[in-house]
């Protein structure tokens, strides 16, 4: 009984929030409504869970910029980690610093905020960066793949098929494509109007439920994203499962039984994280819109935007012996610094 009495307190509070903001906020011009901010529900818990949440989400996004900045510093201060692998990863670290930062820095300030709103300008700005780097964690996932399958099925032509210029080329790609797709998905979307409802049940601005308070027709947005999008992600994804495959089949006629177990361990736990990735994604983006639960998509978005970057560095970097090394040396450098 209690805690139907503090739901029904939660939406009414949030209920009466939303109603003052929509007042003072909306401005209309004719018929048309012009939008200042949106107003971001976030996550549906109560005022009880609320500090356990943000310190959760806090510790989560910290140790997510320690153990990805801890990656890249020692990557760049170990010779021995400068090939075409451990450059991927420390661009990887870099992107899911970035992306992590998109987000979540905002929801913890939006849980203790009594008016968790967005302008119009930093919905878009944020929905930017958001595509934007979800669109190069997934095309760097790709190529990290690939370069699992030229060193382990070609391993006498990986320095001719992994040069510098190819590696650089495998970066910069993706880097130009995603500024694109991100670009033409704001481009159809401020063309847009929207109606009086300005709650976004979700901790960001995502495309999905800024298209859900739209008034004008969505199909072309709706189009692109299973166009352009799909192909975005699927290609990306069904490349990492060709790659990985044929390393499977290459391992499998290995004799050594401890290799065929190391490598099937590894490669098992990178498309464990792949597939987290990318299934939280289809969920989020690529159901029917029968299929909508807001509740669902915020967990969705909770696994790819916040659980797949902190994992990313356990599973790629810190098991690596060579990493471990190289984060002990570098370690006990600036402990020797110090102590000076």
């Amino acid at each position: 009984m209690h805690r139907w009495a503090f739901v029904s307190h939660y939406h009414f509070t949030v209920k009466f929030k939303f109603s003052r903001f929509r007042h003072s906020r909306t401005i209309h011009q004719g018929n048309q409504t012009t939008i200042s901010e949106f107003f971001l529900l976030g996550l549906t818990v109560g005022s009880e869970q609320q500090q356990i949440i943000f310190m959760l989400f806090l510790s989560m996004y910290l140790v997510t910029m320690v153990e990805n900045l801890l990656t890249i510093l020692a990557i760049i201060s170990d010779t021995h980690l400068h090939s075409p692998m451990y450059f991927f990863l420390a661009n990887l670290s870099f992107i899911d610093i970035c992306f992590t930062t998109t987000t979540v820095p905002k929801m913890l300030a939006d849980i203790q905020s009594q008016s968790p709103t967005i302008s119009f300008a930093g919905c878009l700005t944020q929905m930017y960066f958001f595509m934007l780097l979800v669109n190069l964690d997934n095309f760097l996932l790709a190529a990290m793949a690939y370069d699992r399958y030229v060193a382990i099925c070609h391993p006498l032509h990986y320095a001719a098929l992994l040069n510098p210029k190819r590696c650089a080329l495998l970066v910069v790609t993706p880097w130009v494509i995603s500024n694109l797709v991100s670009v033409l998905h704001l481009s159809l979307l401020i063309h847009l109007t929207f109606c009086d409802q300005r709650a976004i049940p979700h901790f960001f601005c995502d495309l999905e439920p800024i298209l859900r308070l739209a008034c004008s027709d969505t199909q072309i947005n709706n189009l692109f994203i299973l166009g352009i999008g799909g192909t975005v992600i699927f290609i990306p994804f069904i490349f990492i499962l060709l790659s990985y495959t044929l390393i499977g089949s290459t391992v499998l006629r290995v004799p050594s039984t401890k290799r065929k177990w190391k490598t099937f361990s590894t490669c098992g736990s990178h498309l464990s994280t792949v597939s987290l990735f990318y299934g939280s994604i289809v969920g989020v983006y690529f159901l029917p819109s029968s299929a909508y639960s807001a509740e669902r998509e915020k967990v969705a978005a909770i696994m790819y935007t916040i659980v797949t970057p902190m994992m990313n560095p356990f599973i790629y970097s810190l098991r690596n012996k060579d990493m471990k090394r190289a984060l002990r040396r570098m370690l006990s450098r600036k402990s020797f610094f110090w102590s000076w």
